[in-house]
C-alpha cells in the first residue's frame, strides 16, 4: 500500500490559482470582509478551547479539595505547571510567547503586522497548563495573540499587503475579546484603544464583523451562561457621585501600584534570562506560598469575583476565603481582602517570570473586583457617607483598574457594561473609569502594554506623523551601494570612483571597514580636474568627519531629529561593530514619508 503525500508544489500551484479566481471574482473589500469573518470564527474556536482545556484541568486537579481547611497541593501544582510551560516552551516552540498584547503592538510598529504561524497555537497550549495549574495570570492575552496571528497568517496566506494585515491582526484581537467575554462592542473599542488601529469606514466594517461572528459562535458553543453574573439590586442614585469618584480615584492608584510593582519584578526576573531553573525556583516558590494562603489567586480569579459580584451578606462574601487558613474567620474578612489585593500583582508576575505564560487582562478585573469590594466596605463601616452597594463598587472597580492599567476607559465601561448586563450603571461606571484614568496618566503616560515599546521609540500611535515614522523601517531606506576609499588612495583613484558614484559623498573606510571620515564630492570640486595635483592628495588629506552617524537600530524619530539638527543631505549608518552599513538620504525618507502617510489616508 503506497501512502499519500501531499506534494507541496501542487498545493502551490492551488494556491496560486485560488489566489487569480479571487482576484478575477471577489473584490478586495468583499475579500477583506470574508476573511474577517473566518478570524473571529477562529478566535472564538480558539477562545473555547483554551477556557475548556483550564476548565478540565483545574476540575481534576482540585475537584476532591476540602473547602473548610487549606491544602498542602497548592504548593505543588502551580511549579508543576510552570515547569511543564517552560519546557514546552523552551523545546517545542524554542520562541517568546509571553506578553502576548505587547507582541501584537511589536509586530504591528516593527514587523509589518507579521506574527509568526506557532503564534496561532504555542500561546493556547501555553496558558492552558500554567492556568489550570494554578498559574495567577488571564487566559485573555493569549486569545488575544492566537487571534491576531490568526488574521496576520491568513493576510499572509492570500498576499494581503501591509496596511490590510494589520487590519486582520486588529480583526483577531477585537474577534479574541469580543469572543471571551461575549462582548462586541468591548471588542471594537479595545482595538481602537489599546492596539491603536485607526477607525475609518474602511476598518469600521471588517472589526465589527469579526466581533459579531466570534460572538455569535461563542455562544453556539458555550450557551447563554454569561463570564460574571450581576444582577443589580440597589439602583445607582446622583447621591453617589462623590463615592464614584473617590473610588475613581482609588483605582487609578491601585493600578499605578499594578503597573509599577509588575515593573519592578520583570526586572528582577530579567537578571536571570539565561538561567531558567533559578527563574522556576523564585517564581514557583513565590507562586506557590501565596497561593497556599490565598487560594483566591489560584488560576483565572473568575471564582472569587463572582462570589463578590453576587453576595449580598457576610455569610456570602466569606466563601471567598474557602480553602484558605482564615476560612471560616468571618472578621478577617477584610484583611484578606486587602492581602489578595496586594499579593495578586506578585503571584502574577512570578507566574510569567517563574516560565509561565498568560497575560495581566484577567489580573486587572480581579484586582478591580477586589478594590471596588474593599472601597465600599470600608466606606460603608466607617459610614463616611451615603450607603454604597459593595457588588455594584465591585463592578464598578472592575471597570476602573481595568481604565487605569491599559489606559483604555471605553474598554473597561462597554466591557464590564456588556460582560455583566449592567447597562444601568453606565453612568457610574464612566465616572469611575474616567476618574480612573486621569488619576494614572499624572504618572504613568503609557499602558502596561506598551510601556515596553514606548521606552525603545517602537509604538505606534494615533498621531499620524509619530505613527508614519514608527512604521518606516530604517533597514528599507539604507542605500548600500555607495564606493568607498582607503584612507591612502590617492585623488586620481578618487576622482575615478567619484565618476561611477550616485552619492554625493565617498566613504573612506580601513581595512577592517571602519568609518574613518568622508570627502564631500562638493567640497573638492575645485581640485577634482586639476590633474598635475592627483598624486599630490590622498583620502586621508581630503577627508572629513561626518555631520553625525546612526545606528541601525535607532527608531525613525531619532534619525528625523538628527537630520534636523545637522541639515545634512546624507549620513552614514553603521553596525554594531561599528562597520559602515549604508548612507541615507533625506531626499529618500521624504519620499517614503510622503508615501505612507498617503496609503495609511486611503478610506
Amino acid at each position: 500500500m503506497t501512502e499519500t503525500t501531499i506534494n507541496p508544489t501542487t498545493a502551490k500551484v492551488w494556491l496560486g490559482r485560488l489566489h487569480e479566481w479571487r482576484e478575477t471574482h471577489i473584490s478586495e473589500r468583499m475579500f477583506v470582509l470574508i476573511l474577517a469573518f473566518l478570524v473571529g470564527f477562529f478566535a472564538a474556536v480558539a477562545a473555547f478551547l483554551l477556557h475548556w482545556l483550564i476548565n478540565q484541568i483545574v476540575l481534576l486537579l482540585t475537584s476532591s479539595f476540602d473547602a473548610s481547611s487549606s491544602n498542602w497541593l497548592y504548593l505543588v501544582y502551580p511549579v508543576v505547571g510552570i515547569y511543564i510551560t517552560s519546557l514546552f516552551v523552551r523545546h517545542v516552540v524554542k520562541d517568546n510567547i509571553s506578553h502576548g498584547i505587547t507582541r501584537i503592538l511589536y509586530a504591528i510598529s516593527q514587523n509589518r503586522s507579521r506574527l509568526k504561524p506557532h503564534n496561532t497555537w504555542s500561546s493556547v497550549i501555553a496558558s492552558a497548563i500554567t492556568i489550570g495549574f494554578g498559574g495567577s495570570v488571564g487566559a485573555e492575552a493569549p486569545i488575544v495573540l492566537t487571534g491576531s496571528a490568526i488574521g496576520s497568517n491568513l493576510g499572509k496566506l492570500f498576499k494581503m499587503d501591509s496596511k490590510t494585515l494589520m487590519l486582520l491582526v486588529g480583526c483577531g484581537a477585537a474577534g479574541a475579546i469580543a469572543g471571551i467575554f461575549k462582548a462586541p462592542i468591548a471588542g471594537l473599542v479595545f482595538t481602537i484603544e489599546v492596539l491603536m488601529i485607526d477607525l475609518t469606514m474602511a476598518s469600521l466594517m471588517p472589526i465589527l464583523v469579526s466581533c459579531v461572528t466570534a460572538t455569535c459562535f461563542t455562544y453556539i458553543f458555550s450557551g447563554d451562561a454569561a463570564l460574571f453574573t450581576f444582577h443589580l439590586d440597589n439602583p445607582w442614585s446622583v447621591e453617589r457621585v462623590p463615592a464614584c469618584m473617590a473610588l475613581g480615584i482609588f483605582c487609578g492608584l491601585v493600578s499605578l501600584y499594578f503597573i509599577r510593582t509588575m515593573g519592578f519584578c520583570e526586572d528582577i526576573f530579567a537578571r536571570f534570562k539565561d538561567k531558567p531553573y533559578i527563574k522556576l525556583m523564585i517564581g514557583g516558590s513565590v507562586l506557590s506560598l501565596l497561593i497556599y494562603l490565598f487560594p483566591s489567586l489560584y488560576g483565572e480569579g473568575y471564582g472569587p469575583i463572582n462570589l463578590l459580584l453576587n453576595g449580598a451578606s457576610e455569610a456570602d462574601w466569606e466563601h471567598v476565603m474557602n480553602n484558605s487558613l482564615f476560612s471560616g474567620q468571618i472578621d478577617m474578612l477584610i484583611p484578606y481582602i486587602a492581602l489578595v489585593l496586594l499579593t495578586k500583582v506578585f503571584a502574577t508576575s512570578a507566574t510569567n517570570g517563574g516560565g509561565g505564560c498568560g497575560g495581566t487582562f484577567a489580573p486587572s478585573l480581579f484586582i478591580g473586583c477586589f478594590s471596588g469590594f474593599l472601597f465600599s466596605r470600608l466606606w460603608n463601616i466607617n459610614h463616611i457617607g451615603v450607603y454604597v452597594p459593595e457588588k455594584n463598587f465591585a463592578l464598578m472597580g472592575m471597570a476602573g483598574v481595568m481604565s487605569g492599567v491599559m489606559h483604555a476607559p471605553l474598554t473597561g465601561i462597554f466591557l464590564i457594561a456588556e460582560l455583566t448586563g449592567g447597562y444601568s450603571l453606565f453612568l457610574p461606571l464612566m465616572i469611575v473609569s474616567i476618574c480612573s484614568y486621569l488619576t494614572i496618566i499624572i504618572f504613568e503616560p503609557h499602558s502596561i502594554y506598551s510601556s515596553r515599546l514606548a521606552k525603545q521609540g517602537k509604538l505606534i500611535t494615533h498621531h499620524t506623523d509619530h505613527a508614519v515614522l514608527t512604521l518606516m523601517q530604517l533597514d528599507s531606506v539604507i542605500e548600500r551601494d555607495y564606493l568607498s576609499v582607503m584612507p591612502d588612495t590617492e585623488l586620481s583613484a578618487i576622482v575615478r570612483k567619484i565618476s561611477r558614484s550616485r552619492n554625493s559623498v565617498i566613504p573612506v573606510l580601513d581595512a577592517a571597514g571602519n568609518l574613518l571620515g568622508e570627502i564631500d564630492i562638493a567640497k573638492i570640486r575645485n581640485i577634482v580636474f586639476r590633474t598635475e595635483l592627483y598624486h599630490h592628495f590622498t583620502a586621508s588629506q581630503l577627508m572629513q568627519e561626518p555631520l553625525a552617524t546612526l545606528n541601525d537600530r535607532a527608531p525613525m524619530t531619532l534619525v528625523m531629529k538628527t537630520f534636523d539638527k545637522t541639515h545634512a543631505n546624507w549620513l552614514p549608518v553603521l553596525d554594531r561593530d561599528n562597520h559602515l552599513k549604508g548612507y541615507i538620504s533625506r531626499e529618500r525618507i521624504y519620499t517614503h514619508y510622503r508615501k505612507m502617510v498617503a496609503d495609511m489616508s486611503e478610506d
